[in-house]
């Protein structure tokens, strides 16, 4: 009875797998299986609205008047979607923009340094002297920037317009200023046959 059992498992792990094809390609390619937000939106779109962040004046400004580096930290990005975005992966790419630019510095986000802290106070206790980091060394953010992705849909004659739209703001952390205000629209069209209304 248990060879049978054995038997009908494995028939069945072939059933499924049967006809499934697993290609391997480069992460950078796109790939629009659906009409979703994917990886090339929050690649695409942190690219370019950093880019834009770092041409903009308030950069020449801070650097011509506090003689440094702006330093800033990704603060919420909210997705007012209607669907899930991996919010997360979409702040590490505009961490990666920034901190590739290499015009400005990043703050690790609170989570981070929560973790950054206990290391530090665990080092208190048992690392030798001259290796221990100090306390009340942090990097003080300048800039936090915020932001959120919207979401329109239209529909008819069999095809489905979306369209996202991200607005990104950067807010001087001692006056509330805004400095630098971004928006980048992406707009995908489902076309008869793709598409079941």
């Amino acid at each position: 009875m248990k060879r049978i059992i054995a038997l009908c498992s494995v028939l069945v792990i072939l059933a499924c797998s049967a006809g499934k094809t697993v290609t391997r390609v480069d992460s950078s390619t796109t790939t629009d299986f659906s009409e979703g937000w994917n990886d090339t939106d929050s690649r695409e779109v942190a690219n370019t609205m950093i880019q834009d962040c770092m041409n903009r004046p308030w950069l020449v400004r801070h650097e011509t008047s506090m003689g440094k580096k702006p330093a800033v930290i990704v603060g919420p990005m909210r997705n007012k979607t209607m669907e899930h975005i991996a919010i997360d992966t979409f702040v590490k790419d505009i961490e990666r923009e920034f901190i590739n630019s290499g015009l400005v510095r990043v703050v690790a986000s609170s989570e981070e340094r929560g973790s950054v802290r206990g290391e530090r106070d665990d080092q208190a206790h048992w690392a030798s002297e001259e290796t221990a980091k100090e306390m009340g060394r942090e990097l003080g953010a300048d800039y936090m920037l915020t932001g959120v992705i919207s979401q329109i849909d239209d529909t008819g004659s069999g095809e489905k317009a979306v369209f996202f739209q991200t607005d990104m703001t950067l807010i001087n952390i001692e006056t509330n200023e805004k400095v630098w205000i971004g928006s980048e629209k992406i707009k995908k069209v489902v076309t008869r046959g793709r598409y079941r209304p």
